[in-house]
């Protein structure tokens, strides 16, 4: 049977145009947007490329490669927001681990300043997690990239005035 609702005036049913014209719907359905239209190899390669500027800068400003490879997971990947903040610390995990290693070697590391921000950063991470815990995908889609307009926009002001 087909969807139907009762009006409240004289129990009339109306039926959406889809249900009238099967067709439409499947044609509705296959109608490509945005992203989609590249293909799952488009889609792949563009990820790919993607992920590796996120590799490069990480590697030229020794951090913020999480913050660049949200967009990835939610625009080309379409993950929700919190499985992509997520995914994201555990994608730089490696990354960060094998900058660091470079850097300690060629150097451009010291010690005690390392761990006192090393251990703020530690903190912080974990009252993070339980704060995005509590917000919604929305919220959490706000403030992140809120954020990323405010720091680039302090950087800017900062670095050009």
């Amino acid at each position: 049977m087909r969807r139907a609702e009762k009006v409240a005036d004289g129990g009339k049913k109306n039926f959406c145009a889809a249900d009238k014209f099967p067709m439409q719907r499947e044609i509705i359905g296959k109608e490509k947007k945005g992203l989609d239209k590249l293909g799952k190899k488009g889609k792949l390669i563009l990820t790919v490329a993607a992920s590796l500027f996120v590799g490069v800068a990480n590697g030229l400003f020794g951090g913020g490669g999480g913050m660049l490879v949200i967009p990835i997971f939610t625009l080309l990947l379409g993950m929700e927001e919190k499985l992509a903040h997520s995914s994201a610390i555990l994608t730089i995990l490696p990354l960060s681990l094998v900058s660091s290693i470079v850097y300690i070697i060629d150097g451009n590391f010291t010690v005690p300043d390392g761990l006192w921000v090393g251990g703020g950063v530690i903190l912080g991470g974990l009252i993070g997690t339980f704060v995005m815990k509590k917000l919604s995908n929305n919220v959490l889609k706000i403030v992140f990239y809120t954020l990323m307009i405010v720091a680039g926009i302090s950087t800017l002001i900062k670095n050009l005035g």
